[in-house]
């Protein structure tokens, strides 16, 4: 999975590694939590959780805030993922 913002490309080791760059990514966007849940058409509720830590962001959350907050999400699937595994 890459993250990638401007034309900084991160490639992303752990999942917790991830998690904290979503976090800072959300944290520095300049919008509020209300205003990029309304956004990315999901819960205050739910970002909360994932922003204070109590929680994972499944990819479909994902791939819907990354333009919010102006990153740019690259799923890499190693060859032969299916997505009902």
């Amino acid at each position: 999975m890459i993250l990638a913002k401007s034309h900084a490309i991160i490639t992303v080791v752990s999942m917790a590694n991830f998690n904290d760059m979503v976090r800072t990514a959300i944290n520095n966007c300049g919008l509020t939590r209300y205003e990029i849940a309304q956004r990315a058409d999901i819960t205050e509720g739910a970002l909360s959780r994932f922003v204070t830590g109590k929680r994972d962001m499944t990819l479909k959350t994902l791939e819907r805030i990354a333009p919010v907050i102006g990153v740019r999400l690259v799923v890499d699937r190693p060859k032969g993922w299916r997505k009902d595994r």
